[in-house]
């Protein structure tokens, strides 16, 4: 079997395109959820805060003024950037949360309904049950 047809019957499988379409939505799906975190969520979090941005906070390593933008201290050397990762962390437990509640929902809608009780055993069964019973027990 030549290499060509090998790869035809791999990229066929239904695996390889199932995880195909999954990829491509999901990217698209993060770009929502970045969306809603940055463009909806973290405004409302830095309002709660007092309007502050936090990816702006850091500590200068290389002797920088307090009162310079991120930007421009990173030009004058090395910085200690913890603001930007506060952003990160707080944008990554938003994430988790909304992804979480979405899950829920899923596994919610998706639960099977009760399954409707068995029929009662109709009495001829039970006789004839309650007979092979009573012969097993015969000497």
């Amino acid at each position: 079997m030549g290499m060509m047809q090998e790869f035809k019957e791999f990229a066929v499988k239904g695996n390889v395109m199932d995880l195909a379409v999954g990829v491509i939505i999901g990217g698209a799906f993060g770009k929502i959820v970045d969306s809603i975190v940055g463009d909806l969520i973290m405004p409302l979090v830095s309002r709660v805060f007092g309007g502050l941005d936090f990816s702006s906070y850091y500590i200068g390593l290389a002797g920088q003024a307090s009162g310079l933008p991120l930007v421009e201290a990173k030009k004058v050397g090395a910085v200690f950037a913890y603001g930007n990762f506060i952003t990160v962390a707080l944008n990554f437990l938003i994430l988790a949360f909304i992804i979480f509640m979405m899950i829920k929902q899923m596994n919610r809608l998706r639960k099977p309904r009760p399954l409707a009780a068995p029929a009662a055993t109709a009495e001829d069964i039970v006789l004839l049950r309650e007979i092979r019973d009573s012969l097993k027990h015969r000497p």
